[in-house]
């Protein structure tokens, strides 16, 4: 890993901060929604939530593909651009109808930035240096979760989605110098571009004196179609990551966007209950900081097995407690545990499909998460209404048992293996 390659890891992740930055927007902006008498109660939230992650469903699934045909920089960048014009859109909307719509397109780009974010890093990364850099990326892309909670707990809510809006125009700015992936540029027969690209990144080792990129002969040029993904050896690997994925979220956003309203289930009062969130909002960025650690040290999937036991315990005393003290506590692990199993994931499934195919697999399987997270919201607001915060996190408990099992049972392993090694 050299000061080049981890100055492209920056530039990737700021399109993830941002990404982050509109998926917990809904946490903090939403109360404001609703005392404002934009939604009339907390099923005009769980619509907003389902907006969102519907149209991060079809940016995944209906548009993933496009990243394997026309590249990973060129979409990477139009991607972020789209999320940015769209959510600027919807900061000035007067109706609940428009903010939904307005959520719903802006959401169709973030899905696209996530699904290329996942291809493009793997593509430029070495195997023994992969998990740490997905978990320095998620550094960077959790900063933004205490960043949109003081700025919900402080400032009105169009305020909050248009400094969002401004804030990925300027990510935009930034990245326009990014390089094409080299594996992308191999697979289509482009060998001199990714030959210039590659030349300039071990010049740079040179100077610091570490190895070389690596020999890129072995990446197919074959061309390939969507069924690919439903074929042997894929077809395993796409329902295990399509079940983790409808399981994932249920935790991941389900704790994550609801914790102001989950809190006020409990009887504390809004303005309490947004100090609260914020309080276990910093530790978002933690997480990922502290997992630079472990993150190469330890197989992947199991990584993603003990963080998932971790939630499904953490998230049920959390819901017992009464005491403030101990409900931060328990929230500030239930987040660092969502941490942790989202930039080994997030790795996790950018790895294991081969180049040709990489960001239209990684698009299938990231999208059940994306519709799974959009029916999350309604279902925990249906559970919360019926039996409070302890039925919510029985639910959200049930959904980590069932993906721990599937990920432990039939994940494959990948640690220090070059991508090649991994599709073969």
């Amino acid at each position: 890993m050299t000061r080049s390659l981890w100055r492209l890891v920056f530039l990737i992740s700021l399109g993830g901060g941002f990404e982050f930055y509109d998926i917990f927007l809904t946490a903090y902006v939403a109360p404001g929604m609703v005392s404002g008498g934009l939604f009339a109660n907390n099923n005009g939230v769980g619509y907003f939530v389902f907006a969102g992650f519907a149209g991060m469903f079809v940016g995944c699934m209906g548009f993933g593909f496009i990243a394997d045909r026309f590249g990973r920089r060129s979409i990477f960048i139009t991607a972020l651009l789209w999320y940015s014009l769209a959510s600027a859109i919807m900061a000035f909307q007067y109706t609940a109808a428009g903010v939904y719509a307005w959520r719903f397109i802006a959401s169709i780009g973030a899905g696209l930035e996530q699904v290329t974010i996942d291809t493009f890093l793997p593509e430029l990364v070495p195997p023994q240096s992969r998990g740490k850099a997905f978990a320095f990326y998620q550094f960077i892309a959790f900063s933004a979760v205490p960043i949109v909670a003081l700025l919900g707990w402080l400032l009105p809510w169009r305020a909050v989605v248009l400094i969002g809006s401004a804030g990925a125009l300027s990510a935009w700015w930034l990245r326009r110098g990014l390089p094409e992936s080299p594996r992308w540029l191999v697979a289509h027969g482009r060998e001199k571009e990714a030959d210039a690209i590659v030349t300039s990144l071990e010049d740079e080792a040179k100077v610091e004196q570490t190895i070389g990129f690596g020999n890129l002969a072995s990446v197919s040029k074959s061309s390939s179609g969507f069924r690919e993904i439903f074929r042997p050896p894929y077809g395993r690997r796409t329902l295990v990551l399509s079940i983790f994925n409808l399981m994932q979220t249920i935790a991941f956003y389900g704790f994550g966007s609801w914790v102001p309203t989950l809190l006020i289930a409990k009887g504390i009062h809004v303005t309490t209950s947004l100090q609260y969130a914020f309080i276990i909002a910093i530790a978002n960025p933690i997480g990922p900081l502290l997992g630079m650690l472990i993150a190469d040290r330890v197989e992947r999937k199991w990584q993603i097995v003990s963080a998932g036991l971790s939630i499904g315990v953490c998230i049920y005393l959390f819901a017992n407690q009464a005491n403030p003290t101990l409900i931060i506590m328990f929230g500030l692990l239930v987040t660092l545990a969502n941490n942790w199993m989202s930039f080994a994931f997030h790795n996790y499934q950018g790895e294991i499909f081969p180049t040709r195919i990489r960001a239209r697999a990684v698009g299938f399987v990231y999208a059940w998460s994306r519709l799974s997270a959009a029916f999350a919201g309604l279902l925990i607001g249906f559970f919360l209404r019926e039996g409070g915060t302890p039925a919510v996190a029985l639910f959200i408990a049930g959904a980590m048992a069932i993906m721990v099992f599937t990920i432990g049972t039939f994940g494959p392993k990948t640690r220090h293996l070059a991508l090649e090694q991994i599709s073969q």
